[in-house]
């Protein structure tokens, strides 16, 4: 998906997307979040923030910085970073091409955002953000893959087209493939939900 068919789409769903999420949410995604943030210090960018649902997670005393393709979604994450009074700046950036510095941050995390970049710039993001975390600092994502079991995968198949239409999205990115080509360290990659739920960590070396 191009980042302009991205922001379409985004646009398009952003009014709805937290209430058509809200099952995924409260079953899958809020027990997940702070785990994703644990241990994390420091300055860390929260690359996709979507409509900021990573907000209340976020570590005490950390300086998280936001950024999302979607400028929709960034107005509906504004919203819920100022009804939780929390300072966290916020700015519309493709992680393809960030504008920080190199070692601008100590972490960053992900959240099922890789799933929605596409397969051929799967490995030019991941270089993107080694770029941007600092020598030894982590990146950590969570996103899909699909089920080896079959039962799942014809379920997950059956869905594929409305993840498609509604969030530009697809199941097997697999980009934890990418991360050493793009020049980190697999550091952990397992699954958090039956093995359709992934969560991988990359470190620059």
């Amino acid at each position: 998906m191009s980042a302009g068919d991205a922001r379409a789409t985004y646009r398009r769903i952003a009014p709805f997307y937290d209430f058509l999420d809200a099952p995924f949410e409260r079953s899958r995604y809020a027990p997940l979040r702070g785990g994703l943030f644990a241990g994390l210090e420091g300055r860390i960018l929260d690359a996709g923030i979507g409509t900021g649902r990573n907000i209340p997670h976020y570590p005490a005393g950390a300086e998280v910085v936001g950024i999302d393709l979607s400028t929709a979604m960034l107005a509906r994450a504004r919203r819920r970073r100022d009804e939780l009074g929390r300072a966290v700046p916020l700015a519309a950036m493709d992680v393809l091409r960030t504008a920080f510095s190199d070692s601008s941050f100590d972490a960053v995390v992900a959240s099922f955002v890789f799933c929605v970049i596409g397969a051929e710039q799967q490995r030019p993001a991941l270089a993107e953000l080694a770029r941007i975390v600092r020598p030894g600092g982590e990146i950590r994502l969570l996103d899909y893959s699909w089920s080896a079991q079959p039962w799942r995968r014809f379920v997950m198949r059956l869905w594929m087209p409305w993840v498609r239409w509604a969030y530009g999205a697809d199941f097997g990115r697999d980009t934890w493939r990418h991360v050493e080509p793009a020049g980190l360290v697999l550091a952990e990659n397992r699954f958090l939900i039956d093995d359709v739920v992934r969560y991988v960590v990359a470190r620059r070396p």
